[in-house]
């Protein structure tokens, strides 16, 4: 029941896609890597792929020639992100042991220029290799990058997304940056920027990144589905950014919709969530100046999308 001006997608280009996780699976005696099969199981072993960066489809083969000399014998998730310093890998589900599978592992990563390789046999991520600190770069600011850290999919995606933010806001004094992940929005802003994040190593992440440039970051580590932002503390901000995960932000929307900040900037992943939160914010006063649909996932329904609310 709501209308709003809908500017022109913003689409992302082929092959710009800089992190994924693919499926491995040993059998046979053949690995087969790639995605699963829609609703499915299945995995379907790529040969080609006009979805990912091609310095990241360029170690699909290469990867399962590895995991046959490392004595893969089942199945595991293999997650792939191009990070400041090249390819960091997560591979769940599996751990390899033994002295000949450490020097396969250490020629591979040689070879390939890889940036990290972490295994997590259900324990947690394990880095067996990491010669230099692996960061990815946000808002002009390198991060440390957490292993299979949520990114935004493409660096086109990210830029798009960013600019609508930075045009929405204008330029304020002070921001809330809500859900603020390893630092996206965060350190894009020429402002004061309060950051609430659940994720701890994401947090610790973006404060030491914030801390060592001196920028004006004020992290609090704040599960914003079991302690939203109350309406006075939302009243200290010029303006807030707000991007939650595809469940939305039912619990903040409340005290967003009877908060007095001139400025809401909604970042979503999907358009359902959006569209309810939008409904809370409207119906208590708030009207849509413009939604930026962005699509970063090429062949897919999947969209995202920044919508700037004024009172």
């Amino acid at each position: 029941g709501l209308s709003a001006p809908i500017r022109t997608p913003h689409i992302s280009p082929v092959r710009s896609r800089r992190r994924a996780t693919l499926h491995a699976e040993a059998k046979g005696g053949r690995i087969t890597l790639g995605f699963t099969a829609e609703k499915a199981h299945l995995i379907v072993d790529i040969k080609e792929c006009w979805i990912l960066d091609p310095r990241l489809f360029a170690l699909v083969q290469p990867l399962r020639t590895l995991l046959k000399r490392l004595n893969f014998r089942r199945r595991a998730d293999i997650h792939l992100t191009l990070a400041d310093q090249g390819a960091d890998i997560l591979i769940t589900g599996f751990a390899p042991e033994g002295l000949p599978a450490a020097e396969a592992l250490t020629r591979f990563c040689e070879e390939h220029g890889i940036a990290r390789v972490a295994f997590d046999d259900g324990l947690g991520p394990e880095t067996r290799w990491e010669p230099d600190a692996v960061t990815i770069t946000l808002g002009g600011v390198p991060v440390p990058l957490p292993p299979a850290s949520f990114l935004q999919a493409t660096p086109d995606g990210e830029a798009a997304l960013t600019a609508a933010v930075l045009e929405a806001i204008g330029t304020p004094a002070t921001v809330a940056d809500l859900f603020a992940g390893l630092g996206t929005f965060t350190l894009a802003i020429p402002a004061k920027v309060y950051a609430a994040e659940g994720a701890r190593d994401a947090l610790t992440a973006l404060k030491a990144a914030a801390h060592r440039l001196q920028r004006p970051v004020f992290p609090e580590h704040r599960d914003l589905y079991r302690r939203p932002l109350t309406v006075a503390e939302l009243d200290r901000f010029d303006a807030v950014v707000i991007d939650p995960p595809r469940s939305g932000a039912r619990e903040q929307a409340g005290a967003l919709a009877a908060s007095r900040t001139p400025v809401i900037v909604y970042v979503s992943c999907n358009p359902a969530s959006f569209a309810r939160d939008a409904k809370e914010l409207c119906d208590a006063g708030w009207r849509i100046d413009w939604i930026q649909p962005v699509g970063q996932f090429r062949w897919s329904t999947h969209v995202e999308l920044a919508a700037k609310f004024v009172r």
